[in-house]
């Protein structure tokens, strides 16, 4: 029993610095909320810059002779797979059938009335 006590202070101890670290987010985050934004200068409108016009590429002669066609492949029949025998497969055995048990009645449950 005594070691369960030791090991229960630095938990504790623990749990009071977070609380104490957490409120002070909250202080931090209210004077946030409640702090008043200076009003800021207004900034100069930047020049756009201006881009070069882009590289104009010659265009290329188009070809006077046309390619030939490519010719026709015939492809091979495809092989003959071969039918298996369809399998007989044996009768399930029969079980002889159990009697149904029967089911105790449950009472119906009526609550009080006042």
């Amino acid at each position: 029993m005594a070691n369960y006590h030791h090991f229960s202070i630095p938990i504790l101890l623990l749990m009071t610095l977070s609380m104490i670290s957490n409120n002070s987010k909250v202080v931090g985050a209210r004077h946030l909320l409640e702090t008043v934004t200076p009003i800021l200068p207004e900034v100069p409108e930047l020049p756009k810059p201006e881009l070069p016009p882009l590289p104009t590429f010659p265009s290329l002669p188009k070809p006077d002779h046309v390619l030939p066609p490519l010719p026709k492949v015939e492809l091979p029949p495809l092989p003959h797979i071969p039918t298996l025998p369809k399998p007989e497969l044996p009768a399930l055995p029969k079980f002889p059938e159990l009697p149904q048990p029967t089911l105790p009645t449950i009472p119906a449950f009526t609550p009080p009335h006042h």
